[in-house]
């Protein structure tokens, strides 16, 4: 066995020290300081910085789940960035989306909070989930802000780092008992039997008891069921039993409205083969619950949705005001069927990146974190969003007085109704509905 060659010993070598002058020395620590403040906690009042790094966000929402399903919200937003980078970027800057499945459960919906924190994004922007309590505590301990999540629950309208763009399922639901109230004596309201749908009958029932109408028959249904004869036959007695013991066509009309996401279709699938004798009872919906593709799956002019009244956050998808969207649909998404110009989280996404993007470009050549994007926020920067919102700012001054919903800045809807088997508006301008939820909740 052959000795293994030592290593040879390093010869060390002791450098002479050279002592820096005063002056030098203070120089130093002055410089020193500078970097490790521009390291830690922005840019220095008085530097100038052109640092375009990429603006880096999260988007998410649920998606090939057995319940509700979003797959819009994130390829809308994967789809604007191509287009926002495509034409210059956000004030210059590349925009970055990373997305996340929130499997329609609370441990999805914290774990992509997690997520985002780990990767210290600038904000999460134009998200759906209906377990805001899940997200939010995260969020804000990693200072990161929510910008425009879809408004399933309180939570996202308490949240200090929550900058709501809608008013919600509250606004929408006291918006469709005022619309269902000019032409509905009987309401019967079918929900799912969750936290977030136990807020929807008080709000339904507050706007048609301002009207004199009696309450709606609140039906529940689980959230996952794939089959809803049961509460189809519930609702339909409960709405139209004048109509159907009277025969009389119209005086004593009954309405049925459904919320229960992804599976309001599936409902609308179980009424429409039980109606029977109640063809006079007409139904009525939410938008997010129901859109212009399942109209098309439902029949069109023919089928169950002709003549329902919907209530939504925006205007009907063919206005004008959505036109720079069909553009960037049309450039960046036109072969992907999940980005659908019609659909409520898609419209959302849009106007939550909308804000996203007035806010960093306030931010100039300053910049771009959670922290400056969210002092921006806090002090009064108005958004303006082509007409699809009033103008949105989220200082105190401008917040709606809601108990239990603070940070709620837009209480307007619009109303629609398909008519021979298409999405109209009713009217041309939003109801403000913020009169009635400061009187409800």
């Amino acid at each position: 066995m052959t000795d293994r060659p030592r290593a040879l010993p390093l010869r060390r070598r002791i450098l002479p020290t050279r002592r820096l002058p005063a002056p030098a020395l203070r120089l130093a620590a002055a410089l020193a300081v500078t970097v490790s403040l521009t390291a830690g906690c922005g840019a220095i009042p008085g530097f100038s910085s052109d640092d375009k790094s990429p603006v880096t966000v999260m988007t998410w929402a649920p998606e090939n789940t057995k319940g509700t399903n979003a797959p819009g919200v994130p390829a809308m937003a994967r789809a604007y960035a191509r287009w926002v980078n495509a034409n210059g970027g956000l004030n210059g800057r590349d925009l970055e989306v990373i997305t996340c499945n929130e499997r329609n459960d609370t441990a999805g919906a914290a774990a992509c909070a997690r997520q985002a924190v780990d990767a210290e994004v600038t904000a999460v922007v134009g998200s759906f989930s209906q377990y805001g309590r899940s997200f939010l505590s995260t969020l804000e301990a990693g200072g990161i802000p929510f910008i425009g999540g879809f408004g399933l629950t309180e939570d996202e309208f308490k949240s200090p780092l929550s900058y709501p763009v809608n008013g919600g399922q509250v606004a929408l639901m006291a918006g469709n008992g005022r619309q269902l109230a000019q032409s509905c004596t009987k309401v019967s309201l079918v929900r799912p039997d969750t936290i977030a749908g136990d807020d929807l009958p008080d709000l339904l029932d507050y706007s048609l008891k301002q009207a004199g109408r009696p309450a709606a028959t609140d039906i529940r249904a689980a959230e996952e069921a794939n089959d809803f004869t049961q509460q189809a036959q519930e609702a339909l007695e409960a709405a139209g039993a004048s109509a159907a013991l009277t025969g009389t066509r119209g005086a004593s009309r009954g309405c049925v409205t459904a919320a229960l996401g992804d599976q309001t279709t599936t409902f609308f699938d179980s009424f429409r083969r039980v109606r029977d004798d109640y063809t006079d009872v007409r139904v009525s919906s939410i938008i997010g619950s129901i859109d212009q593709t399942a109209v098309n799956r439902g029949g069109g002019r023919t089928g169950v949705y002709e003549g329902a009244y919907l209530t939504g956050w925006y205007p009907a998808a063919g206005d004008r005001r959505w036109e720079p969207m069909r553009r960037a649909i049309r450039e960046q998404a036109f072969d992907d069927n999940r980005v659908d110009p019609s659909d409520a989280g898609v419209q959302n996404t849009w106007v939550a990146y909308t804000v996203l993007k007035h806010v960093v470009e306030s931010l100039g050549e300053g910049p771009v974190d959670a922290m400056t994007v969210s002092r921006a926020l806090n002090d009064g920067l108005r958004v303006q969003t082509g007409g699809l919102t009033p103008t949105l700012s989220w200082r105190f001054e401008d917040t709606i007085a809601v108990r239990d919903y603070p940070r709620m800045v837009n209480a307007h809807v619009w109303y629609q109704q398909v008519r021979g088997g298409r999405l109209t508006a009713l009217g041309k301008s939003s109801v403000d509905m913020t009169d009635t939820l400061e009187g409800t909740i």
